[in-house]
C-alpha cells in the first residue's frame, strides 16, 4: 500500500517518477490564464486568515459544501472566517475521489508544510497554523507567488479597465511578469439593452470618444486594444457557449446597433448576427497586433435563477453545456484564415464529448508559420482533474502533436491554486511513463525529458513571446 500523496503521488512507474523529479518539478510556472485580482499583487495583499485566501470566491468549494448540506451562510454569507473554514473542514472528508481532496492537501503541503489530513478533528490546528504563517511577510501575495516559482501571470481584464495595478506592479520592480489579458465579452452582451448601453457609457469614458455608430464602437474598442497592447497585453480571451459565425452584412449590423442603442430589444437572429460580427472584428484586432486569441467554449452559465438573482454570477451555478460547436467554429476560423487574419489561437472545450472534435479542428488551420499555431487548450474548469486532463492529452496525442502543447494554467481566483500545475505535471509524467513501461514509446530520457520541460514551461514561453 502506497502512502497518501507522498513524493511519488500520481507517479505509478519509475519512468514517471524520473521524468517528474528530474524535469517537470524544476520548471517555472507560466500561468497564462487566471482570474486573480492584480490589485492584490500591486498592493502585496496580506491575508488575515486562510479562509480569505482559500474560500473567498472559490465556487468549486462552495458547490461541494452545498452538496454536503452546508447552508449558504457558510459559503457566501456573513458567517465568520472560522465558521466558514470549519464547514469546509467538515466537507473535505466527503470529497474523496473529487479533485478537491487532492487540491486541498496539495495546497496545505506545498504552501504551509502541513501533511495532516483536514477534517473536523484537525480543523482548528490547521486553521491556526496556516493563519500564523500568513501573518509573516513571506506569505503575502507576492510571497505566495514566489513560493510557487511563477515566472509569468496573465490576468483577465475588461477593455474599460485602467490597468493601473498592472503598471504599479511593473514599476515596483516585482520580478514576476504580471500582464493583462483582454476579455471583451461585455461588448457582445446585447440581449439586455440596458446592460449593453450602460457598458457603452463606460467604454465611451475609457476611450475618450462618443459611440454613436457601429463604426464608432469598433474604433473605441480598437483604441482600448492598443492601450492594452501598450501595457504589455498580448492575448485575448472569450467565454462563449459556442462559436458565433452567422452570415451578416454591414447594413444589418448598423441597423442592429442603432436599434439596441435606441433601447430596442433584439431578437435571437439579430443577437447572433451581432455576436458573429464582433467575434470576427476581435479576431482581426488580435491579428493586427500579433496577439493570441483564446476561446473558452461550452459553459452553460447561471442555471439557478433564484440564486443568481441573490448572489450574482460566478458563484457556483454553472455547468457543462451541449450546444453544437463544430460548424460555427470552423466557419469563424475559416473566414479569418481566408483573409490571412487568423492569429495564434487556443481552443478550450468544456464538454468532454467534444475532445476529438477540437483536437481535429486544430489541424485544419495549422499553416507552418508557428509551431502549434492553433492549440488545443488544457482541461478546463470541470475537466481540470486527472481524468479530464488525461483524456485531453490523449486526444491531442492521437490527433495532433502533444510535444507542441503549451501546457497548464490555473484559471483560478486563488493564490494557492498554482499547485494545479503540479497536479498537471504529475499527470503528464505518469501518462508518458506508462507508455514507456508498456513499450509504446522509447526509454529515451533526453527526448522525453526535453518534451516534459517544453510542455511545462518552454513551449508557452516561446509561443506567447512576451
Amino acid at each position: 500500500m502506497k502512502k497518501f500523496m507522498d513524493e511519488n503521488f500520481l507517479l505509478q512507474t519509475e519512468t514517471a517518477q524520473k521524468l517528474y523529479h528530474e524535469h517537470a518539478a524544476k520548471m517555472p510556472i507560466f500561468d497564462y490564464h487566471c482570474h486573480i485580482n492584480p490589485r492584490d499583487i500591486a498592493e502585496d495583499r496580506r491575508f488575515n486568515t486562510v479562509t480569505e485566501v482559500w474560500l473567498y470566491g472559490d465556487h468549486y468549494k462552495w458547490r461541494a459544501m452545498r452538496t454536503n448540506g452546508v447552508d449558504e451562510r457558510f459559503c457566501t454569507g456573513d458567517a465568520s472566517d472560522w465558521e466558514k473554514f470549519e464547514k469546509w473542514a467538515e466537507t473535505v472528508p466527503h470529497t474523496l475521489r473529487n479533485p478537491l481532496y487532492h487540491w486541498t492537501h496539495l495546497e496545505l503541503k506545498k504552501f504551509f508544510g502541513i501533511e495532516k489530513l483536514l477534517s473536523p478533528a484537525t480543523a482548528k490546528e490547521v486553521y491556526d497554523e496556516c493563519n500564523a504563517k500568513l501573518s509573516t511577510p513571506e506569505y503575502s501575495c507576492r510571497g505566495l507567488i514566489r513560493k510557487a516559482n511563477v515566472n509569468t501571470i496573465c490576468t483577465t481584464d475588461d477593455p474599460v479597465d485602467s490597468l493601473e495595478y498592472h503598471r504599479q506592479i511593473k514599476e515596483s520592480g516585482f520580478e514576476v511578469a504580471v500582464l493583462p489579458a483582454w476579455r471583451p465579452d461585455k461588448a457582445m452582451m446585447v440581449a439586455d439593452p440596458d446592460f449593453f448601453n450602460d457598458y457603452m457609457a463606460q467604454l465611451e469614458k475609457a476611450a475618450g470618444m462618443d459611440i454613436k455608430t457601429f463604426s464608432d464602437l469598433i474604433d473605441a474598442l480598437d483604441n482600448r486594444h492598443q492601450f492594452f497592447h501598450d501595457n504589455g497585453c498580448r492575448l485575448s480571451d472569450h467565454g462563449l457557449d459556442t462559436a458565433f459565425a452567422a452570415d451578416y452584412n454591414n447594413s444589418e449590423i448598423n441597423a442592429i446597433f442603432d436599434k439596441i442603442r435606441g433601447g430596442g430589444k433584439l431578437d435571437d437572429t439579430e443577437i447572433l448576427k451581432f455576436q458573429s460580427c464582433m467575434l470576427y472584428e476581435f479576431g482581426v484586432m488580435d491579428h493586427s497586433r500579433g496577439w493570441t486569441q483564446q476561446f473558452h467554449i461550452g459553459a452553460q452559465r447561471n442555471n439557478n435563477t433564484r440564486l443568481f438573482n441573490k448572489l450574482g454570477p460566478d458563484t457556483g451555478f454553472d455547468s457543462i453545456g451541449d450546444v453544437p460547436v463544430a460548424a460555427p467554429l470552423a466557419k469563424l476560423l475559416d473566414r479569418l484564415d481566408m483573409e490571412n487574419k487568423l492569429t495564434k489561437t487556443i481552443l478550450y472545450n468544456l464538454n468532454p464529448r467534444d475532445n476529438e472534435l477540437y483536437a481535429t479542428m486544430l489541424g485544419n488551420f495549422q499553416d507552418g508559420s508557428v509551431p502549434g499555431k492553433i492549440q488545443y487548450g488544457s482541461g478546463w474548469w470541470f475537466l481540470d482533474q486527472k481524468d479530464g486532463m488525461t483524456k485531453q492529452m490523449n486526444a491531442l496525442s492521437s490527433l495532433g502533436l502533444l510535444s507542441r502543447f503549451v501546457g497548464m494554467l490555473t484559471d483560478s481566483r486563488s493564490f494557492l491554486s498554482y499547485t494545479r500545475h503540479e497536479y498537471f505535471r504529475r499527470t503528464l509524467c505518469n501518462l508518458l511513463g506508462d507508455d514507456v513501461e508498456n513499450g509504446e514509446i522509447p526509454y529515451d530520457m533526453d527526448l522525453l525529458g526535453s518534451m516534459v520541460e517544453n510542455i511545462c514551461f518552454n513551449n508557452a514561453k516561446e509561443y506567447f513571446n512576451f
